[in-house]
């Protein structure tokens, strides 16, 4: 059963060729239904390959399928090849399964869009990018699928491209990106000079047998942690994510909550050998995720559009990740990888139903009541609030509250920080419902349209959005419902944990906490959880405090911090590189070049007079030539 893994990517692949070639022909709905059948099938080939690992023994559960060899090159070779255990059959079957979801989602949503097929085409193309970056088995296929869902994002935040702002946030995406993978590049370079191999097996097997560096393991854990923060949207990075939102919702739910955005912690946790010969960047590492986590969370308070909001959550969420690697707990951060994918996922699309409904308005400020209208939509939305906010059963208190005891464990510092960031998400979630779905129906008081074209007509009313987008939401709930079964913290019922801890060995981090603490903590977390809901209930319901009493327009701006970039970029940043260009470029390179070009034109200009034409002349010359060469050697040997 292992050997059917090359199917997991071969699938999209083969939907992304044909819908390319016959998309158009195929037309609405069929060009939607096929891309959708391809991504169920990688995603029931997951479900057959991961029956087969697990029917191994649990100490041996790596298997690599190599296809070809792609890369010889001395002593560089680099194949096409697939490593399946137990962290890339993890990925792969979240990957897969809420991608195929999010196809059917999208069905609906996109029904009359021009570009209904092209759509298609890059979801399919995602995710077969994304297949190869979690089952690659070395560092350059991952980075392979890397910059393949780079591309994929570029083209699908962009795909209205009509708007200038759709364009500039696709342009913004995909250059700030490329910093990141500016790291990954070096981190490859330098990992092979001290390795000499990117097998991820191999790597591996030199570190356990011959050790590495501290100072070259800090090198290359920061070098990747660079290319982690711009794929996963870290502090300083992360500004590309909030206008992503440009994109289609499905977008916003695939790419930007469940699965690319994963990648830089899939990346962080999958190099954990060497993270283990690097103590103090693991520290960095924690202290990034934490810092970003509480900066993204204030931010997230004061936003208006309802994706946004969820685009600063998710770099928020992004940060317990992070939090999670420094501390060393890679399975609390894969754990909570994982229900993230499953609450945030719902709630993008759930937003995509209200915006569906509100004939593509986004402005909370708009909303009101919308649970009357749209009762499908509302239960799961709360499902996904419930679960992010942390209130137990659902999927979101069992990881997030492991992270938030391993970061006590560690630093208390990290877990106030962490704490924090949790009261502030079930405040701004909380806002969020009870603005969208609670109070009066503000879209009824002004029911006109935005400035952009956007929202209801005097005429029409919100309406619930057809079974292929509320299925997904249903399905999306259960998971979120029940996530939490993956890793319970009850005595041998750590099931995540045993499966995964092949991959981490003995590099997990051990708790130093009592068994009070460990339980006491994530209650405490809870009860200050519950009191920011209740504060947004006091606010936004109640109507107690002026919206603009909480939500100052410093947070609105976000720290003001892209406004800065924007300035740097556009004031210091362009007179620089002109700067650059006409001095160094124009004058230094093009100088130079044109210079030795010009050299060489007047010596040609000035040996051309030597030259006549005549075959006399020359003959002439190379007689005395020769003449004068003999008696050289005449007068070397003393005659």
């Amino acid at each position: 059963m292992l050997d059917a893994v090359w199917l997991i990517p071969a699938l999209p692949l083969a939907g992304f060729l044909l819908l390319t070639f016959a998309g158009k022909r195929l037309g609405e709905p069929w060009a939607g239904w096929i891309g959708t059948a391809m991504v169920g099938g990688s995603f029931l080939v997951t479900l057959v390959v991961f029956a087969g690992l697990m029917a191994e023994d649990e100490h041996h559960r790596t298997f690599v399928q190599t296809l070809f060899e792609w890369v010889p090159a001395g002593s560089l070779s680099v194949d096409v090849g697939f490593l399946v255990d137990p962290l890339s059959i993890t990925m792969a079957l979240f990957v897969t399964g809420i991608s195929a979801l999010i196809h059917l989602y999208s069905i609906g949503y996109m029904a009359g869009d021009d570009g209904y097929a092209r759509f298609f085409v890059y979801l399919n193309a995602f995710v077969f990018s994304m297949t190869m970056l979690v089952l690659g088995d070395n560092f350059v296929l991952t980075f392979l699928g890397w910059e393949g869902v780079g591309v994929c994002s570029y083209l699908l935040i962009s795909f209205w491209f009509e708007k200038d702002a759709n364009a500039v946030a696709g342009k913004k995406a995909f250059i700030t990106n490329r910093v990141g993978d500016w790291g990954f590049m070096l981190a490859m370079f330098l990992l092979f000079t001290s390795v000499g191999s990117l097998q991820y097996t191999e790597v591996f097997a030199h570190l356990e047998e011959f050790g590495l560096a501290e100072t070259t393991a800090m090198g290359i854990a920061l070098l990747l942690f660079v290319g982690a923060v711009g794929k996963s949207a870290q502090f300083p990075l992360y500004l590309w994510l909030p206008d992503a939102m440009a994109g289609p919702t499905p977008v916003s739910a695939l790419i930007h909550a469940a699965t690319m955005v994963t990648s830089g912690v899939y990346l962080m946790a999958r190099v954990n050998p060497i993270l283990g010969f690097a103590p103090d960047a693991l520290d960095i590492v924690a202290w990034v995720g934490a810092f970003t986590a509480l900066f993204a969370a204030t931010i997230a308070v004061a936003q208006n559009d309802i994706k946004k909001v969820l685009a600063y959550s998710t770099i928020s969420q992004l940060g317990y990740m992070f939090l999670a690697i420094g501390t060393g707990a890679y399975v609390a951060a894969v754990f909570h990888m994982v229900t993230h994918a499953f609450f945030k996922a719902l709630l993008f699309l759930g937003s995509g139903s209200v915006i569906h409904a509100m004939a593509h308005e986004q402005d909370m400020g708009r909303m009101g009541n919308l649970r009357k209208y749209l009762p499908v939509t509302s239960v799961t939305f709360i499902v996904g609030w419930l679960a992010i906010a942390g209130v137990p059963p659902f999927a979101g208190f069992w990881s997030k509250d492991e992270i938030l005891i391993h970061a006590w464990s560690s630093s208390p510092l990290l877990w106030v920080v962490g704490t924090v960031t949790a009261v502030l998400t079930a405040y701004y979630m909380s806002r969020q419902v009870f603005l969208v779905f609670f109070g009066p129906e503000r879209w009824r008081e002004s029911q006109t349209v935005a400035h952009d074209g956007h929202g209801l007509t005097p005429d029409h009313e919100p309406r619930e959005s057809p079974a292929t987008m509320t299925v997904p939401l249903v399905a999306l709930a259960g998971l979120s419902f029940v996530g939490g079964l993956l890793n319970l913290p009850f005595k041998g019922a750590f099931h995540l944990e045993r499966f995964l801890e092949p991959v981490f060995e003995g590099r997990l981090a051990h708790l130093d906490v009592g068994t009070s603490l460990q339980w006491g903590l994530p209650f405490v977390v809870l009860g200050l959880a519950v009191c920011g809901a209740a504060v947004a209930w006091w606010i936004f319901v109640m109507g107690r405090v002026g919206r603009s009493t909480v939500e100052p327009e410093l947070l609105e701006h976000g720290w003001y911090y892209d406004e800065a970039i924007a300035s740097l970029v556009d004031g210091p940043g362009r007179a620089g590189a002109t700067l650059l260009a006409e001095q160094v470029d124009a004058r230094g390179v093009d100088g130079a070049v044109n210079g030795v070009g010009e050299l060489v034109r007047r010596a040609g200009t000035a040996l051309r007079v030597s030259t006549s034409g005549y075959v006399r002349h020359y003959a002439l010359g190379i007689a005395g030539g020769a003449v004068l060469l003999l008696g050289y050697f005449i007068s070397r040997t003393g005659f």
